[in-house]
């Protein structure tokens, strides 16, 4: 279908910079004698649709910093600079009432979840106490695909229960996703994550949301810290998560792929290693794993809980400021739709090939 698909379009787009460049290197044998950066791929990195993902909290403090019709210009670069304005305690305290609204979220289905299961009235009550406002909190909701590598966190136990239970700097973990019906690894790996809920060592940090539908997403994009992505590069296609995180002032620790590739400036967010891959997979993922705890360790949770006098995080407020304004306007529909209609509807119309006026 993909060869029939390229052989009949006049036009035909990778959904990321880095996607163009893996679809080129696959499909050269179809254009013998062009080189791979000759293969008439090009790619427009998807966007996000605002109104969808954004919460009201956050858009309220757009309307009064970007102006009333921001929306309808949020695919302009010079639309986001008034993001520079906004006070840092009330962008922070704007975060906070989401990651609260989040947190109460995930209590009462936790302990619906466990209401329906049947489980005791001790385990039920105990659910409504798990995860602290004040915790570094990391999400990550998406398909249970094997290649997103949702239980990549879990590859070191001990690292990660020393983490997690940090009397100073403790961090936390809210999942959600479903597998495919037919994808039995998929399935392991979630039954795997939810597990951890029962492990003494992590039941009150580590928490999985069932039945992941767009409400459960919308509350996690909007509530988090930071958003976790971490598929085996260059697997990933685009991912668009992340940027829905983006609007809503959650930072994105993630591995160089997909949209990550081309939108991580080093201070607009957090990057999982640099790149790298291996053919050996099991060597793939060990390196990512590493990568991934030191990132936690020596970038992310030391910047979150640097605070000031004022208990405000000034350099975290000032990376969300920053990721906000680079990656806004850069990711989201408006700027998606308008590329497609200049880079390929417009100049696909503009004529008919001399293959086609012989048909006719």
């Amino acid at each position: 279908m993909t060869v029939l698909g390229l052989r009949l379009s006049r036009r035909a787009n990778a959904v990321s910079a880095l996607h163009g460049a893996v679809s080129r290197q696959m499909w050269t044998g179809l254009y013998p004698g062009r080189s791979e950066d000759e293969v008439p791929i090009g790619h427009i990195t998807n966007g996000v649709h605002v109104p969808t993902w954004l919460a009201p909290q956050m858009s309220r403090l757009y309307d009064r910093h970007l102006g009333a019709d921001w929306q309808q210009r949020s695919g302009e670069a010079s639309t986001w600079e008034g993001i520079e304005s906004i006070d840092d305690g009330e962008l922070w305290e704007t975060h906070l009432n989401l990651k609260s609204r989040l947190l109460d979220f995930v209590r009462q289905r936790a302990m619906e979840q466990a209401e329906a299961r049947g489980e005791s009235r001790d385990r039920i009550l105990s659910l409504g106490r798990i995860l602290s406002p004040d915790a570094l909190t990391i999400g990550f909701a998406r398909r249970f695909a094997i290649y997103k590598r949702a239980n990549l966190i879990l590859a070191d136990l001990e690292r990660l229960a020393s983490m997690v239970n940090d009397a100073k700097r403790p961090v936390q973990f809210v999942y959600a996703g479903k597998a495919h019906p037919r994808d039995a690894p998929g399935k392991r790996v979630l039954q795997q994550i939810a597990e951890m809920m029962r492990d003494p060592q992590f039941g009150e940090k580590f928490v999985f949301v069932e039945d992941y539908d767009i409400n459960v997403g919308r509350h996690l994009v909007q509530g988090v810290d930071v958003w976790l992505n971490n598929p085996r590069r260059p697997l990933e296609a685009s991912g668009t998560s992340g940027q829905k995180v983006v609007l809503n002032g959650g930072l994105n620790l993630s591995v160089l792929d997909g949209w990550w590739a081309e939108a991580y400036d080093g201070s607009n967010g957090f990057a999982i290693g640099r790149g790298r891959t291996h053919s050996n997979m099991d060597v793939h993922d060990s390196r990512d794993g590493e990568d991934l705890y030191r990132a936690l360790k020596e970038e992310v949770i030391p910047l979150y809980y640097q605070r000031d006098r004022d208990g405000l995080p000034r350099g975290w407020i000032k990376r969300m400021k920053r990721t906000i304004r680079t990656l806004g306007w850069r990711f989201n529909a408006n700027r998606m739709v308008m590329d497609y209609t200049l880079k390929c509807y417009v100049p696909a119309a503009g004529g008919i090939s001399s293959d086609l006026r012989s048909r006719h």
